[in-house]
């Protein structure tokens, strides 16, 4: 039984939370807590509590306010307004004050698994987290003690283990996608029975597959490029001790994307024609690097570079700004809950990657047909804005959404695999339990 004043929601959450609670302070792993264990829990979980405080506490006078929250959250990457810091306080303070002191700390906490502000960051994961498929998103922030303890490293392969068997999971939708992308038109519509019918009568069951093999295998040097090139760059864009501001945080995102961009979009180009190759046309990745190399020479590897990069900008900076919103719209009316819950975070996830790709889905097209045709002659291949007139002129504005709804089908199933495998990935490389 719980003595005191506790909040309710924090009560209700300490109920949900008791098997995490059971699994920390378990000592001898018999699935229950006898009263010494329970004590030694409490008394290191409130040490943790009283560590936590005064890290909050930046002026030394004993008292939390609207102010510290704010300061402490933009340190971890969340920008929250004045209001919501007030709400949180509000969440804690017992006697109207608003400020909180160490008693109220401790009894809004003391039953609560979550004792570090860092794990309200740590539920929002979101690029690493949730894959559709286009690594386009401004990459995840870290704390310097996720970077300084190793950590950070677990959580980018955790993510692309879970972008690879997401990946694979939706091949079929994607091989869809760019099928429709490149061969439907007004005069020669495909539908997606009729498409995947198409496919398998000429490659059997597997060939749905195509592509998938460099798709994933473009996952770990994109991921690693994009990190180190995001930190560099917010490095050049920030001062030093400060927190980057989030429109700061947008430009290095998109510059790191560019960059990631530019070093394996050679492989993107590969996918490309590995995704819409007849059987027989190529024996692997290696030999369709070869031909395009022999017949179309180096500049066939970067066909459709200018609209892919364009791209990203409307991609990135609505999907940031659409899971921002929803995230702190969230936390607005659930102050005093730091984990949002599996459906919660896939619904977020899923909705910015749908507003992102909306945004930027006409230049998707328009630079999956130059990549396609980059083995026309010269004179037959038509340039980003040339393409998307021609495009315009035969199928309407609408032509540049072709292929939209295999690509829409795969983000619910895409953004659940992700986070499933992440989930599992995080228990098995230690970093949660």
């Amino acid at each position: 039984k719980t003595q005191g004043t506790y909040r309710r929601p924090c009560v209700d959450r300490s109920f949900r939370a008791w098997p995490k609670i059971v699994s920390s302070g378990d000592q001898n792993k018999d699935g229950s807590l006898d009263l010494n264990e329970f004590s030694k829990y409490m008394k290191e979980h409130e040490k943790k509590l009283l560590l936590t405080f005064k890290s909050l506490d930046r002026n030394n006078d004993g008292r939390i306010d609207a102010s510290e929250i704010q300061q402490s959250l933009a340190e971890l990457g969340m920008d929250i307004s004045k209001e919501n810091a007030l709400k949180i306080l509000q969440s804690m303070d017992n006697d109207g004050t608003m400020t909180v002191d160490w008693n109220e700390w401790r009894e809004h906490f003391l039953l609560c698994p979550a004792h570090n502000l860092e794990e309200i960051i740590r539920y929002w994961k979101h690029s690493s987290v949730l894959d559709i498929g286009d690594s386009l998103a401004i990459p995840d922030e870290f704390t310097e003690e996720e970077k300084n303890s190793g950590r950070w490293w677990k959580h980018l392969t955790a993510g692309a283990v879970a972008g690879a068997v997401s990946r694979t999971g939706t091949a079929p939708l994607d091989r869809m996608k760019v099928f429709m992308q490149v061969h439907s038109s007004k005069t020669n519509p495909i539908s997606l029975g009729g498409g995947f019918k198409q496919m398998i009568v000429e490659g059997g069951l597997t060939s749905l597959w195509r592509g998938n093999g460099i798709n994933v295998l473009k996952i770990a040097p994109e991921t690693a490029i994009k990190f180190m090139a995001y930190e560099q760059y917010k490095k050049l864009l920030s001062s030093e001790g400060k927190t980057i501001e989030t429109h700061k945080r947008f430009m290095a995102g998109s510059l790191a994307g560019a960059t990631a961009q530019t070093a394996i979009y050679p492989m993107e180009v590969l996918k490309t024609r590995l995704t819409l190759r007849k059987t027989g046309q190529y024996s692997g990745m290696f030999d369709c690097a070869k031909k395009i190399l022999r017949k179309e020479g180096v500049k066939a590897f970067y066909k459709g570079y200018v609209p892919n990069l364009v791209g990203i900008i409307p991609y990135a900076g609505i999907d940031l700004a659409v899971y921002e919103t929803l995230k702190n719209t969230w936390l607005s009316y659930h102050p005093d809950s730091p984990n949002p819950g599996v459906l919660v975070l896939v619904a977020c996830g899923t909705m910015s990657s749908t507003c992102g790709q909306l945004a930027s889905y006409p230049l998707a097209l328009v630079r999956t047909r130059m990549q396609a045709q980059a083995s026309l002659d010269a004179s037959d291949q038509s340039s980003m804005t040339s393409l998307m007139k021609k495009v315009v002129a035969k199928d309407g504005f609408f032509g540049l959404y072709r292929g939209i709804l295999p690509n829409f089908m795969k983000v619910i199933p895409a953004v659940s695999i992700s986070y499933v495998v992440y989930e599992y990935m995080k228990t098995g490389l230690g970093i949660s339990k």
